[in-house]
């Protein structure tokens, strides 16, 4: 079989947006009924609105509900295909604010494909506005409002819950470092303005690296500093996963007192991130292992 060369892959790229192009071009004034979504949380509230049967591509973190992962998969959320996306003939694009990379951005907005922004965030309100935008964006407003209504009250109840505790404990709140990866035995934490942070605030603990902003490799000595009394991670599997021999043989992690008690908790990386509709959940159940694992 021929290998396509650099211009031939161009050409048949540029081949299938005209192809976008033309079928686009019928339609507009048509409800879109071929939606590619573009980030996990997206996926979730579009499952959450019943309109998932209008789904035709997903990214690597839209992988909740189970039934999103037959769809197509178009790529990781920053290094998503265009070639994948268009594949597909979709007539609507709901991304998540930051996906990319650029150049893809560009040519599917060269194809004259509608794209939604969703924003992204990390409290009750942001959760709330991204459910709006979704289903706006699907034509569905009243449903958002219902999905809104219902969102809105399990996670202040989840949140009264988590108060509710924190009272009884008033001494201390346990400080949680949260570690993306550890490769090459270096450590890259959560600081300020992350996902992470935000339900790490919301689920009653404290951020023990909240000193920076976003995601940072964090020196020897930054680690015993923080002085967390656990350690939060994505639960993964394979060659993904942090082990607890891994965890805790670490010269940094060992002179703390997460890993001096061996205090650990992994729970699923969207469910804590996402930021979505199962957010309620992520706080009950991150907060409830904060309590078990730091007493």
């Amino acid at each position: 079989m021929r290998r396509l060369t650099g211009i031939s892959r161009l050409q048949l790229l540029m081949s299938a947006v005209l192809v976008v192009v033309i079928a686009a071009s019928g339609r507009a004034d048509e409800p879109a009924h071929r939606i590619a979504s573009l980030g996990g949380g997206i996926t979730e509230i579009v499952y959450a609105l019943g309109e998932e049967h209008r789904l035709v591509a997903r990214d690597t973190t839209s992988n909740h509900p189970q039934p999103a992962l037959d769809l197509p998969n178009v790529g990781y959320i920053r290094a998503l295909s265009a070639e994948g996306i268009l594949s597909v003939n979709p007539d609507l694009i709901i991304a998540k604010e930051g996906a990319g990379p650029l150049e893809t951005v560009e040519l599917l907005e060269s194809a004259s494909i509608p794209i939604v922004w969703v924003p992204d965030g990390f409290t009750k309100d942001a959760v709330l506005e991204k459910i709006k935008v979704v289903a706006n964006a699907l034509g569905v407003p009243t449903k958002g409002d219902q999905l809104v209504t219902d969102v809105s009250e399990k996670i202040d109840a989840a949140v009264q819950a988590t108060n509710a505790v924190q009272a009884t404990n008033t001494d201390h709140q346990p400080n949680v470092l949260f570690i993306l990866s550890m490769t090459g035995g270096r450590i890259m934490a959560a600081g300020s303005q992350t996902s992470a942070d935000g339900i790490i605030t919301l689920a009653g603990g404290t951020n023990a690296t909240s000193v920076f902003e976003g995601w940072k490799p964090l020196t020897d000595e930054a680690v015993i500093s923080s002085q967390p009394d656990v350690i939060l991670l994505m639960a993964r599997e394979g060659d993904a996963a942090i082990t607890d021999e891994q965890l805790f043989s670490h010269p940094a992690i060992a002179a703390t007192p997460a890993g001096q008690n061996r205090a650990v908790v992994r729970l699923d990386g969207m469910l804590m991130t996402g930021f979505s509709v199962r957010t309620a959940e992520a706080i009950e159940k991150l907060s409830a292992a904060l309590k078990e694992t730091g007493s």
